[in-house]
């Protein structure tokens, strides 16, 4: 995706977050390896990573295929240094009741998509393959499309993603952090769902938890839909007017070992969008009015990661890594309860302008 110019400044491009929905995805999530060895090899592939995609993809040009990488706070703070974006942070946990949005370790994440597996699963050989023991694997979820873009629980995934030319202005960072316009941010979980006790539900049930038609995937009127539905604690307003992010949820699961589940990925030019929908769902809004949802699934990952514009990571080169940030900043990652949570701050609202890097080469 290819930002607009703006007067004095060239366009920045930004990795294939708003690429098109497929078939097939693979989620890779790693920990960065101690060494500063390790630091050279990840700054390494920054720079080489649209090359390596592009020779994938040269074995199917209609295939589709994909690749966005993204940074943890931490794994940023050891590969790049000041400045940082200014919204990244360790994904923040939150607990009510039983129900526990949990934060797990993940330095980076590969976000791979395609239209067949073979050329997803070709391309996170090669990345492991270059990568070797610079990284530690923490979590690999293979995704696919389950008949007409439903999830496992049988109702279509990803309705209201914005589309044509308002996905930008949904993904991408723009005047409000300058020095990382073009950027996005995103928040990945991995739920799995308990199929018996929800397919024990009568689709009406089901559908005044979800909020939407089953079969027609139509919203429920307001007069009968729940204020607990989840759709309506996913819908975030700011100032009158819907703040939308972009979801490329898969299903996954291993049938034999009685796993089911979603894979939510959801991307924004703010990660308080998405922070604040996971309050209202797990705390509940008011407090208490939760997604009803979590009764039938629970996450067991969930991580906050930074998608750098794909010209920042083609301006990164291996032999300027930075040194160990003993002495980095701290970011609170406390987790969010129900007694305690307070309100995440309103989205910040303004026109796409995206800038460059400048020639600023305090990132290399």
């Amino acid at each position: 995706m290819s930002t607009p110019e703006t007067a004095g400044r060239l366009p920045v491009l930004a990795q294939a977050v708003a690429a098109p929905l497929t078939r097939a995805a693979i989620f890779l999530v790693a920990t960065l390896n101690p060494g500063s060895e390790n630091r050279a090899t990840l700054r390494s592939l920054c720079g080489d990573l649209a090359a390596l995609v592009r020779a994938v993809e040269f074995r199917d040009l209609e295939g589709g295929l994909s690749c966005v990488m993204g940074f943890g706070s931490d794994a940023w703070n050891r590969l790049f240094g000041p400045p940082r974006p200014a919204e990244l942070h360790p994904f923040r946990e939150i607990r009510a009741g039983a129900r526990h949005a949990v934060s797990t370790p993940g330095d980076l994440l590969f976000h791979i998509r395609a239209k067949r597996m073979d050329l997803c699963f070709e391309l996170a050989t090669q990345l492991i393959a270059r990568v070797g023991n610079a990284v530690s694997p923490v979590d690999e979820v293979q995704g696919f499309r389950y008949f007409d873009d439903r999830d496992l629980i049988g109702f279509v995934d990803g309705t209201e993603n914005p589309r044509g030319a308002a996905v930008a202005d949904v993904v991408l960072i723009g005047d409000e952090d300058t020095e990382f316009a073009g950027g996005s941010y995103v928040i990945v979980q991995k739920y799995l769902h308990d199929l018996g006790g929800w397919n024990a539900l009568s689709t009406e049930a089901q559908e005044r938890i979800i909020g939407r038609t089953k079969l027609s995937d139509i919203e429920l009127d307001d007069s009968v839909k729940p204020t607990s539905a989840h759709n309506a604690l996913t819908t975030i307003v700011e100032d009158g007017k819907e703040v939308k992010i972009l979801r490329d949820n898969m299903p996954f699961g291993r049938p034999a070992h009685g796993e089911f589940g979603t894979y939510f990925i959801g991307y924004s030019r703010s990660p308080r969008t998405i922070e604040q929908m996971l309050e209202n769902m797990f705390i509940g809004r008011p407090p208490g009015n939760y997604d009803r949802l979590l009764d039938f699934s629970h996450t067991v990952t969930g991580n906050l990661f930074f998608v750098p514009s794909a010209t920042f990571l083609e301006s990164v080169t291996e032999d300027q890594a930075v040194e160990d940030q003993t002495a980095a900043p701290e970011f609170s990652a406390a987790p969010a309860v129900a007694e305690t949570s307070s309100s995440i701050p309103s989205v910040r609202e303004g026109s796409l302008r995206i800038g460059s890097l400048r020639g600023d080469t305090r990132h290399e």
